[in-house]
């Protein structure tokens, strides 16, 4: 058994959740914030057997697809605003990271 750990962006959430249940995926949803663009994303914990994973992991790409974003980066604390304070950068967003655990035991209480 493995527990798929995918941290998606937040507008990705809702769509990844209905395709895994579609396709009989059973998956917690949590609430979670991302570091660098201080986002809501969402995490996922997909508990599966072996031989699914491909399958979830294949249901993650096709709905969680990366794309471009402008973000004007946050004034440093503690001092005057630096060269790029004003500036808006184009980051890349979305897709899933992604870790996949071995599950030594599993019950369901």
């Amino acid at each position: 058994m493995k527990l798929i750990i995918a941290v998606v962006q937040d507008t990705d959430a809702g769509r990844l959740l209905n395709a895994l249940m579609k396709d009989g995926h059973r998956a917690t949803k949590l609430a979670s914030t991302g570091g660098f663009l201080r986002e809501g994303n969402t995490t996922f914990l997909i508990g599966t057997e072996d031989d699914k994973v491909d399958e979830v992991l294949g249901i993650i790409e096709k709905t969680c697809r990366s794309r471009t974003q402008l973000v004007t980066p946050a004034t440093p604390l503690g001092g005057a605003p630096g060269p790029y304070a004003s500036f808006p950068v184009e980051v890349l967003v979305g897709g899933a990271t992604v870790f996949v655990l071995n599950v030594e035991r599993f019950e369901k209480l």
